[in-house]
């Protein structure tokens, strides 16, 4: 750890949300750096320029929060936030991705290495920051760019379906209707409540918890509840994967 980095990390008042801010650009480093910096409460204990720095740094300066990129040479952000959390005890610190996200498999490969959130890098500094605190509380966080970009995907792969072999020229080369059974529901689904139930169909359109309180008309502490007994019951991480399952699961239908 440099002797910058070291200093930083000890001026970090004990109340503050300690980010380590990971890119392979210098410049951008500094920018989010400067942005994060400046807001009261927030303070960047340290900066890595690649994966494997990112994983030491996260292991040396026990950040609560690491805005991580995702393409970087040598050890890329996905491996990076895999190992740091899976070599972290009992408090992992959230990982904030800041991408452009070229490629919707980059999101779903981010999501199974354990992100939090995910946030575009042309969003506002007010986004930003917001995404730190947001992750800090211990919620996760889509964009509503990338929102979108998983809603898609999950519509063109509930809309693709493998192709059945039994499904061909029947006699007199007319085509067999394929057998349309209806999917049988996922096994976590059934021991969900009604509440649960709709819980989880609005985390999936993206509503924070004080939304969802006032569109359900009870206290967001009641949400708070509902939400994790719906993780726990799903055997989902965090927000992020409740949304990827609703939509993989038809609990909502994505827009057409």
């Amino acid at each position: 750890m440099s002797g910058g980095a070291a200093d930083a990390a000890a001026s970090a008042a004990a109340s503050d949300i300690r980010v380590l801010v990971v890119d392979d650009q210098a410049l951008v480093r500094a920018g989010f750096t400067t942005i994060l910096d400046s807001e009261p409460g927030i303070a960047v204990v340290g900066q890595a320029a690649d994966g494997g720095s990112a994983v030491t740094a996260a292991l040396d300066l026990r950040p609560d929060v690491v805005c991580m990129d995702v393409q970087m040479p040598g050890m890329d952000g996905l491996e990076a936030t895999r190992r740091i959390l899976d070599a972290a005890s009992a408090s992992p610190p959230a990982v904030l991705m800041l991408t452009t996200f070229d490629r919707e498999d980059y999101l779903f490969a981010a999501l199974e290495a354990g992100a939090s959130g995910f946030l575009l890098k042309n969003s506002s500094p007010e986004h930003l920051i917001e995404a730190v605190q947001v992750l800090a509380r211990g919620d996760a966080l889509l964009s509503p760019d990338v929102t979108r970009r998983v809603i898609e995907a999950a519509s063109v792969s509930r809309r693709s379906p493998d192709p059945d072999p039994g499904t061909g020229p029947g006699p007199g080369g007319a085509a067999t209707a394929p057998d349309r059974r209806p999917e049988p529901e996922a096994p976590g689904l059934a021991e969900l409540t009604e509440r649960e139930r709709e819980v989880l169909g609005l985390l999936a359109e993206g509503l924070s918890n004080a939304e969802i309180a006032a569109r359900m008309w009870v206290g967001e502490a009641t949400v708070k509840t509902h939400v994790s007994k719906v993780l726990m019951k799903l055997g989902l991480r965090d927000r992020v994967h409740a949304v990827v399952y609703a939509y993989e699961h038809g609990v909502v239908r994505p827009p057409r």
